[in-house]
């Protein structure tokens, strides 16, 4: 069985896929909660769906791009599950699960854009083919900057209609998608690893310079 869960977004969430499809899901209801309520929503499908930690047989997990704090609780939950139960880690850009669950439902029949929110009014983006395939590395910038009147999956359409005027759902990513991309082997798999495209907002404060000592005056 393969879990799949993304903290990518503002939303975390959890899906299970039993090789077939997938079998339970669970959506945590309020945002920005990632530490507390990833764990409860992995026992909670797990338990929907009758199994036990043991039963996995591979984790999937959004690797971005995304905020730093976000990101940090899922891949390391993913690192720690998979050493703990010796089952491979598959990191997904999540952009690229986004872009997956578009294609499959119809939402979009040509090239289009996926972006999503990075904060600082600015949007991690990157193009698709028809087919869902990435044409690019996703990047970061001002919606004025990468502005388009192609069709525009993501949260990003939806907080900057007017840089993105061809707004389609879905709006976050969705770990049923994740799963089946993954499951289907839709989406490149990526080393657990977090994709930043900016350095994150909380770094170690650097060493005091070292203040030189006034020059000693001539005689």
């Amino acid at each position: 069985m393969l879990l799949a869960f993304d903290t990518a977004s503002p939303t975390v969430t959890v899906a299970l896929h039993d090789g077939s499809d997938v079998v339970a899901s669970a959506t945590a209801t309020s945002a920005m909660r990632h530490g507390e309520q990833l764990a409860p929503l992995v026992a909670q499908v797990l338990e929907q769906a009758g199994a036990k930690p043991a039963d996995l047989t591979a984790i999937a997990v959004g690797v971005g791009p995304g905020p730093f704090t976000g990101l940090r609780v899922g891949l390391v939950t993913a690192r720690t599950m998979g050493h703990v139960l010796q089952v491979p880690v598959h990191g997904v850009c999540s952009l690229d699960a986004l872009a997956v669950e578009a294609v499959e439902t119809g939402t979009v029949d040509g090239d289009f854009v996926v972006a999503t929110d990075a904060r600082r009014k600015e949007v991690y983006l990157a193009s698709y083919d028809r087919e869902g395939r990435r044409h690019h590395d996703p990047v970061v910038d001002r919606p004025a900057v990468l502005a388009t009147d192609r069709p525009v999956v993501g949260e990003g359409a939806a907080l900057y209609p007017d840089a993105f005027p061809a707004g389609r759902a879905p709006l976050r990513p969705d770990a049923v998608w994740l799963a089946r991309a993954v499951a289907s082997r839709r989406v490149d798999v990526l080393e657990p690893e977090p994709m930043y495209l900016r350095r994150p907002d909380a770094e170690v404060p650097r060493s005091p310079k070292a203040v030189l000592p006034d020059a000693v005056p001539g005689p």
